[in-house]
């Protein structure tokens, strides 16, 4: 059968079945770690002169749960919002920069990022696609986390290619900068093979729960794309479609001046240093990289035709246990830059439970209505809770609209969570595990195989709102894998027929944490 005769999302369909994780076929990899050719963790321009970027700016003062809250939902506006040099400088430090370094035993330095990654790879890179700004002229810049300055790749203003790559989206065309997010696989793949394309999306996500609450807290509108045409930003970033991806964009500000659409650059093929003497190829990832990536403007025009309406709220129930609303006033005042230079990936929980109302905060706090080209979310929100002060053990799903927890089953569920979450403990010892499902088959009904992009990025930019929220409220979190279908068996009948996309566990941290 052809693909033209396959269902919706049959290519990204079978790239999702084919990296599951199960016991079986963990048990049967044969994959190991080849020390000799671990990839570097940051893309090395060595013949481009950067631009070091300020980082003297004055202190934020947003508390960290408004800016949480804000982020993604402001989507535009009337109000002129340019940001400048310095405030940008913010916003990428805080999003994707190194917040501190450590020397290992063996000599080694080991850096430590503001947002978490998968196996502390950190294998996605913001580009920077702007106008003429306070302090930096017009041009298409790279983010090096390592110097922390940026790249210049083109000189010039080049918003009119986004403008024509995402068919004249308003919020890109009235943005004094655009942020575009890629991935260069291989420093992922290293250790997760083809499954990194997941990981693509899963740490886009939580860099994108910073960025979005920075960007909040600096007063500027956002606006996250998913609708564009790969090959032209690709291009315009210098991107090697081999090897990398673009992921997503994030329209920056607002001024009413728009750019006029631009035919797509030619390429520049900047040298960047090499990564490691060898690379193992992923055919997968590339596989689902094409088959979800859109070839022109009227493909990105007709795709973003059907967007995600809002699931119905479901019927009540009398096992419904209602959230305590969001006090304010008795939240932490804690600025959210500081915050994030706080934040880490707990290694170990303790025993003790939480509070029902910081469980309350939490999930209301992670999960506000964002600004999108797709409308509403794909994601669902099932818990398992092991220790949390007036609320029984058991297992819930949380309904938003109603703000209330629905349970599913009562009981103990420690060595479950444990299984789910690949058999380690700190699922088990977490005060609640948060895994985020969604309808595939609805996503790609309407999306088609981009709508796995969708699904597997909105679910980690909650994840990476339930780590800052945790952190405020002076809680450990960590995201974690799991066992894929035996989470959606553990949640059904409810949760038949959805896969699971991130786990979240929170709780009370038993030591320090390591940020990754």
């Amino acid at each position: 059968m052809g693909e033209a005769a396959e269902r919706p999302g049959a290519a990204a369909r079978r790239y999702h079945n084919g990296t599951k994780h199960s016991a079986a076929k963990l048990q049967t990899d044969q994959h190991y770690l080849d020390w000799e050719i671990k990839p570097h963790p940051f893309k090395i321009y060595p013949t481009i002169e950067p631009i070091a970027l300020p980082r003297d700016g004055a202190p934020l003062t947003v508390p960290g749960f408004t800016a949480i809250s804000a982020s993604g939902a402001v989507a535009g506006g009337s109000t002129v919002a340019v940001p400048s040099l310095a405030v940008l400088a913010r916003i990428l430090q805080l999003s994707a920069g190194i917040t501190r370094t450590k020397v290992l035993p063996d000599g080694e330095e080991y850096y430590f990022r503001a947002a978490a990654c998968t196996g502390a790879l950190y294998h996605i890179d913001l580009y920077v696609i702007c106008a003429d700004l306070p302090g930096l002229a017009a041009g298409v810049y790279h983010f090096g986390p390592h110097n922390a300055a940026l790249h210049p790749l083109r000189r010039g203003d080049y918003r009119g290619v986004l403008v024509e790559a995402t068919a004249s989206e308003p919020a890109i065309a009235h943005a004094p900068v655009t942020i575009a997010c890629a991935s260069t696989y291989w420093r992922n793949a290293w250790k997760y093979q083809a499954r990194t394309y997941r990981h693509c999306f899963w740490d886009t996500g939580t860099i994108l729960a910073n960025l979005l609450a920075v960007s909040a807290a600096e007063r500027l509108p956002t606006r996250l794309g998913y609708g564009f045409v790969d090959d032209t930003v690709g291009t315009l970033l210098d991107l090697d479609p081999q090897r990398e991806a673009p992921l997503a964009l994030v329209a920056l500000g607002w001024q009413p001046s728009t750019p006029r659409p631009q035919p797509p650059p030619a390429p520049v093929h900047f040298e960047t240093a090499p990564l490691s003497s060898r690379e193992v190829d992923y055919p997968a990832i590339q596989a689902v990289q094409a088959a979800s990536s859109l070839a022109t403007p009227a493909d990105v025009a007709a795709w973003r035709t059907h967007t995600l309406a809002p699931s119905p709220a479901p019927a009540a129930s009398s096992a419904e246990v209602a959230l305590h609303a969001v006090d304010a006033a008795a939240l932490p005042t804690e600025s959210i830059d500081r915050l994030i230079l706080r934040r880490g990936s707990t290694r170990q929980f303790a025993p003790r439970p939480i509070a029902f109302e910081q469980l309350s905060t939490l999930l209301q706090v992670a999960t506000p209505a964002g600004a999108s080209d797709v409308g509403g979310s794909t994601s669902e929100l099932y818990l398992i809770v092991n220790a949390v002060e007036g609320l029984a053990p058991g297992t819930y799903v949380y309904q938003p609209d109603g703000k209330v927890l629905q349970r599913l089953r009562a009981g103990t569920f420690r060595r479950e969570a444990g299984f789910l979450g690949l058999g380690q403990e700190l699922p088990a010892d977490a005060a609640v595990d948060i895994y985020l499902l969604c309808d595939l088959d609805l996503v790609y009904g309407r999306l088609g195989n981009r709508g796995y992009r969708v699904a597997q990025l909105d679910a980690a930019l909650i994840g990476g709102r339930i780590y800052l929220a945790a952190y405020g409220l002076r809680l450990g979190a960590t995201g974690l894998t799991f066992f894929d279908d035996d989470v959606t068996e553990f949640f059904s009948p409810h949760a038949a027929g959805k896969s699971v996309m991130f786990l979240a566990a929170v709780g009370h941290g038993q030591r320090a944490p390591i940020h990754g």
